[in-house]
Parts: structure tokens; C-alpha cells; sequence
């Protein structure tokens, strides 16, 4: 029971400062703000390359890929709520994918022009991390395919 406390905590923080963990996209701050030298020393190598290089985990090596248990995936950098397990579905593509973020504090999306493709990057509202991409080729109901690389994710279980 104590985790779905957690859970829900988080979850009710999360909407009560909808709106103040968005990207002012004038400034290009966000609610925690870091330098390089921070952030190199709170993330792994990995993790720092991911979600503040912005690069990519190979395919089918992350450990939220093939990941099924209850709860809710938070930001490996700050710990903001993402996405619920129950949004999780199998896209066969390799990263875990959800079609909905749990909070409208969760994420941003921005234009991605890299790689000579035309994409929408997500980011994380609070800290500014690189997640992955959303994609027009999801389930219902949302019809869309938040493709996340595990290394950007942390996981709260719920029990």
C-alpha cells in the first residue's frame, strides 16, 4: 500500500503544478535547470548521453522494453511522472512505447529536424531530458506511439 501512496502522491503534485513544469519556450528554461558539469555527475555515462545529448539506446536492449509489471514510469533525471504501465503497449519496434503520457505536466514536444527526418522529440517538462519520439502509428485511443528509450525511464512499482 505504501507505493500506491507514492504513486498517488506523485501523481497528485504532478496536476496541482500542471502548467509550471512546461518549457517557456522564450526562454528555453525549465523548472530544474542544470549545468553540464551537475548533470555529469548525476548521471551515468549512458544516461547522460541519452537524455541530455539527446542520442538513442539501441533497439531491444533497454529493460523497460519487454517490461509488464504495475506502476508508473518516472524521468531517470528528476523523477517527473511520464507514463502509467496501463498506457504501455507492444510496438514490436524495439523501445517501450505508450500512447499516453500520464500528466499534462509529463512531457513537451518539440519539432526534430535531425538525421534528415521530420520528428516530433519529447521531452521531459521538468528537467528538459531527452525521452525519445512520438509517432501518428499508435492504439487506440490516442492513435499516437510515445517511443521511449528505457534509459531515459525510472520505474515506481505499484503494490
Amino acid at each position: 500500500m505504501k507505493y500506491i501512496s507514492i504513486i498517488s502522491l506523485v501523481l497528485i503534485t504532478a496536476c496541482a503544478t500542471q502548467g509550471q513544469n512546461k518549457k517557456d519556450k522564450s526562454s528555453g528554461s525549465y523548472t530544474i535547470n542544470k549545468t553540464d558539469a551537475e548533470w555529469k555527475s548525476e548521471l551515468s555515462d549512458l544516461e547522460y548521453y541519452i537524455l541530455r545529448e539527446k542520442g538513442t539506446e539501441r533497439p531491444g536492449t533497454g529493460k523497460y522494453d519487454d517490461h509488464d509489471e504495475i506502476g508508473l514510469y518516472v524521468c531517470a533525471a528528476c523523477g517527473n511522472p511520464l507514463f502509467n504501465s496501463d498506457t504501455k503497449f507492444d510496438a514490436h519496434c524495439g523501445w517501450p512505447s505508450y500512447f499516453q503520457y500520464a500528466t499534462d505536466s509529463s512531457v513537451v514536444e518539440l519539432q526534430d529536424n535531425s538525421h534528415g527526418m521530420r520528428r516530433t522529440e519529447i521531452q521531459c517538462a521538468r528537467c528538459g531530458g531527452h525521452l525519445g519520439h512520438v509517432f501518428n502509428d499508435g492504439p487506440p485511443p490516442t492513435g499516437l506511439r510515445y517511443c521511449i528509450n528505457s534509459v531515459s525511464l525510472d520505474f515506481i512499482k505499484e503494490e
